[in-house]
């Protein structure tokens, strides 16, 4: 009998762990679309200019710009990088221009535009590698990133992207970032950055950066080589978010 109890606690427990974070993703989505829409189309006077200028009408940011994708992105996320750099916990270190223009917003507004960006969910296959390599881009191997992101490097004590960030990077949802069918310049450029930030704090060099919940990304790109990094983002950039036999994508 108590081992039945024991068992039914671990069951209770697991559950409420897989719930919590759609629960609390659900809870926390106080932002208003319209108001974000209009704040990302069309910014607000000198202080805060259209996000759609550096990321584009339809979230789905520039190569050429090194701006991520953010239709669609984790809305827990996107509010937890625009406060962060509006206390400049994070450093802008692309654009140079997001933790002014976060600043310049209120946190009623940041939920505005996290709630807007989370609710645009253009399909999108990724960078376009082929294009990048003509380009004079330095991109990695495909199937190379596929092991790193399914298997780790155990070798280098690296674990399997999808540990935190689920199949194919298409997100756990909460604090970790749907990172599949990202920008292939902003994943290495983030990779590296946070390389930067397990010796070097962001206050000191803001090519770092160190806003990672427990420094899990620190210490995970510490442990990765230039060559890991460019397949890593490689195969995440082109990662499809199902698989053949479930092409229903996911709600995050």
């Amino acid at each position: 009998m108590k081992r039945l109890i024991m068992l039914s606690a671990v069951a209770l427990l697991a559950t409420s762990w897989m719930v919590t974070p759609a629960m609390a993703h659900g809870h926390e989505s106080l932002g208003d679309v319209a108001k974000g829409h209009k704040i990302f189309q069309e910014g607000i006077g000198d202080d805060v200019p259209a996000c759609a200028g550096c990321h584009g009408t339809d979230g789905m940011g520039a190569d050429d710009m090194g701006t991520p994708r953010l239709a669609y992105q984790v809305e827990t996320y996107i509010r937890k990088q625009l406060e962060d750099f509006a206390s400049k916990k994070r450093m802008d270190n692309t654009m140079y221009q997001m933790n002014d223009i976060a600043g310049a917003l209120t946190e009623e507004q940041r939920r505005d535009v996290a709630a807007y960006v989370h609710s645009l969910r253009t399909p999108f296959l990724g960078s376009d590698l082929d294009q990048l390599r003509e380009d004079g881009e330095d991109v990695g191997t495909v199937y190379k990133g596929k092991l790193i992101v399914n298997y780790g490097i155990p070798d280098n004590g690296v674990p399997a992207c999808k540990s935190c960030h689920a199949y194919n990077g298409r997100s756990a949802g909460n604090m970790f970032p749907a990172i599949g069918g990202q920008r292939y310049v902003y994943l290495k450029h983030e990779l590296e950055a946070f390389r930067a930030g397990n010796t070097t704090p962001s206050s000191e060099d803001d090519a770092s950066r160190d806003n990672d919940p427990m420094a899990i990304m620190r210490h995970v790109a510490a442990k990765l080589t230039d060559e890991d990094i460019k397949d890593a983002a490689a195969y995440l950039t082109v990662a499809k978010d199902a698989t053949p036999g479930n092409p229903a994508a996911p709600k995050r």
